[in-house]
Parts: structure tokens; sequence; C-alpha cells
């Protein structure tokens, strides 16, 4: 929601077991709304002036994925983002195609793709989109009885051909990787995506693939759990610096000192989380950090962590940083190796818009990637600008996106496993 947008309040069918809950909702809506009239005709001060332009919340996440799917509107919601609970799928039209994504070089998932590809071309009359280096494999292309599939095939580049909408829902097979890669391959709006556990941890791909066929059967029927995996929009300021040239009467190339910038930016939609460190270097990073344009510290130490909800279980968790649920709307900082040992992670609103420069006595440069990938370098006069995307990545749910959660932290990370406190006797108490 934008700062200047109004609250769309429904009413509840009851608010509890004794009241008509539509009467009183009404009235308190009534009364937010006097209340807020009267805030801005205060005339106390410049108040105006500290009025924030934009939601705490971040901006409300577009709730259509791909050309077909969006999200299951709940008529009993109380407010226009929905609880988190109730999110799931259903289709504007049935679907007819389906992205499938596999790891690379991994030995293991032939025969699990081999075996999905055939069920959705050849039961489902699915158009089936596949990576052009996944059919290079010679384990897939010297594959005479799966040639006649992959005839079917429509087949992509990344960074090259755009698909995004064409596309009604994702498949990973692998870990949690190819959830990340599905990610990078949409910059606006993504179609579902289904994951099958098919890599070494796990956390992001709830599902199983022993029983994909009725699994995928009921993800085309429709109605789902889903959770909103919000992402970062990150933004790239470069300042590239060229000394200016003159000719002279003989046609030679002169440098005069002067100097001429020249800015380039470049945009990326994050999942997990961008990484800001030291590089090759020794030194200590050094870089400013802003939030909603006021600097707000330094980070001093191996670098800093900027991630998503997602992301607070993977490198950020390793670094000491608290895990969130991926429903929170919310963006988490977490330095690296600090040199500081007051210097803890924070938590702060999805709504702020961050930014990261090098400081001025920084005394080398800084190297920043995103989820891990499209590392570059960044110099003075370089900034990175970070705040919560409006396209969040529709994941599908094996249960609901609470008992996913819990079951994923139990599993893959072994959440508060220890060995239980024997019971204490009432004989053993005396002593």
């Amino acid at each position: 929601m934008d700062g200047g947008e109004e609250v769309q309040v429904e009413a509840a069918p009851y608010c509890c077991s004794t009241c008509d809950g539509g009467e009183v909702a009404g009235r308190r809506l009534a009364r937010r709304n006097r209340k807020s009239r009267s805030l801005s005709t205060s005339s106390v001060g410049s108040s105006s002036e500290y009025r924030r332009t934009q939601s705490l919340h971040g901006p409300s996440p577009v709730t259509t994925f791909g050309p077909k799917a969006c999200m299951l509107q709940n008529p009993h919601a109380v407010m226009h983002i929905q609880d988190p609970a109730s999110q799931r799928l259903t289709w504007n039209k049935p679907p007819k195609s389906v992205l499938v994504i596999k790891k690379i070089r991994d030995a293991s998932l032939l025969e699990p793709f081999k075996e999905l590809c055939t069920f959705l071309t050849e039961v489902k009359n699915l158009i089936v989109y596949v990576e052009k280096k996944v059919l290079e494999d010679p384990a897939i292309s010297g594959d005479e009885n799966f040639g006649a599939i992959t005839k079917k095939f429509c087949t992509f580049r990344e960074d090259l051909d755009d698909i995004s909408n064409r596309v009604d829902f994702i498949i990973c097979l692998g870990g949690d990787g190819t959830l990340l890669y599905a990610s990078s391959l949409f910059q606006e709006s993504v179609p579902p995506v289904m994951a099958f556990h098919l890599g070494s941890l796990g956390f992001l791909t709830p599902f199983k693939f022993d029983t994909y066929k009725s699994q995928v059967t009921q993800i085309i029927e429709g109605n789902a759990a889903i959770v909103l995996r919000s992402r970062l929009k990150v933004r790239v300021l470069k300042e590239n610096w060229e000394k200016k040239a003159r000719v002279d009467e003989k046609g030679i190339i002169l440098t005069n000192g002067d100097i001429e910038s020249s800015r380039k930016a470049v945009q990326y939609q994050v999942l997990n989380e961008v990484v800001v460190d030291r590089g090759p270097s020794s030194y200590l990073s050094n870089v400013d950090l802003f939030l909603d344009g006021h600097l707000i510290t330094t980070v001093q130490g191996d670098g800093v962590i900027v991630s998503t909800p997602t992301g607070s279980t993977a490198y950020a968790v390793a670094a000491g940083a608290s895990m969130i649920h991926p429903n929170v709307p919310a963006i988490m900082i977490t330095p690296i190796c600090p040199h500081s040992l007051s210097f803890r992670p924070i938590v702060v609103p999805a709504g702020v818009e961050l930014k990261i420069m090098l400081s001025r006595d920084a005394r080398n440069t800084a190297w920043v990637s995103f989820d891990g990938r499209k590392r570059q370098e960044i110099c003075h006069g370089d900034s990175i600008t970070i705040t919560t995307s409006c396209f969040p990545v529709p994941s599908i749910c094996f249960r609901d996106p609470v008992n996913d959660w819990f079951e994923s932290l139990a599993q893959c990370l072994h959440w508060n496993v220890r060995k239980k406190q024997n019971y204490l006797s009432s004989e053993d108490e005396e002593f």
C-alpha cells in the first residue's frame, strides 16, 4: 500500500459470538476515518514535513502470477491484505504451459526429469518449457526413446529469451538453488512455483517426488495453499569516471586531467539476500548504510547482509541472525564479522528504502552479489538501493505456510534438537 492510499476494510461477518460484527466493523471504520481526518487537518507546526510518503508495511504484493494464475480472494478478509493463512491459489483459466527447471549436471535427476516431462506432455497435454542447456546434456540428447518427447519441448536461453508471459506455473527439480534460479528468470510477475526436494538441503522444496502425479494433478486443478515469498528490488547505480580527451593540431590525443562521469543503473530481483563484502582485500570493508535517506551506521567488518525473511534462514542465520517466517513483512540487516561487539542484526519494516555506499575514508572497494550471483565490484560514487519488491515468489505449499516452515526448520536445520532432560522423581528431589 502506498502512503496516500486508503485502507479498504471490509465488514467481517462477526467479531465475537454475541454481537453483529458488521455493525461493529462499520463503527470502527467510521472512527478510523474521523481520526485520519483530524490528523490530516492538524495545525501543529509543520507536521507535513515529517509525514511518511510510503507505508511501513511495504508495497501491496501483486497477486497475479504469470498469464493465468492468481490468488483466490477471501471474502471474509478484514483488510485488503489477506491473512497469510488464507492465501490460496486458483486459476483464471486452466493452465496450459509449465516450466521445468532441473539442476544442471546432476545424474541423479535424469530419470525423475524424464518421467515428469513424459507425464506432463503425454498425460496432462501441457506445453513444457525447458532451458536449452538442459537438453544439451549427452544423457538426454543421446536418449533415443526420450527424443520423441524432447521434440515437443519449447526451449529458451537465460538473459536472451523472455518467457514471462508464456509460462503458467513452474516445477523445480533439485535443491533450494533451483527455486532461486527460477526467481531470477522473472523480473516482474512470477508464476506459481512447485519445488520437489531432490537436492542436498531442501529448505524451500517441500514436495517429495514419490507421489508427484497426484500432487501435480492437484495443483493443476487449483485451490492450493501458497506462501508469498517477498523479494528485494535492488538498483545498482555505478559512477563510471573517465578522463576527458582533446585532440591537438597534429591529431594527437591528449588528456588534460579533467574527469567526466557517466551513470549506469542495473536492477535485480532478489529472493534471498544482497551481500556486500570486502572481496579479496585484506582490509575491513567500510560502507555507509542509509535508511530512508538518513545515515544510520557505518559497517566496518567483513561485510553486511541485507536479506528477505526467506533469506533469513540462509547466509544470514549462519552470521548470527534470527529466523523470520516468510509471511512477516520485513527486511533483515546482518553484519558479517563486525569490528564491534555491539553491532547486532536488526529487522526493519518492509517499506523502508536502504542505500549502501562506500565510505569516504574506505581503504578499498567492496563487492556485491545477489542470491550468490552477478558478483561485481563497488567503487567510490557507486550506490546500492534496496527496497521490497511488488513481485513476490508464490511458492506452493505442501500443507500450509506455517506447518511447512516449521517442518523445514526441524528436518533441514535440526532446530532446537537436543537430548531430553531426564524425569526427576520424588525420591531424587530429596537429594
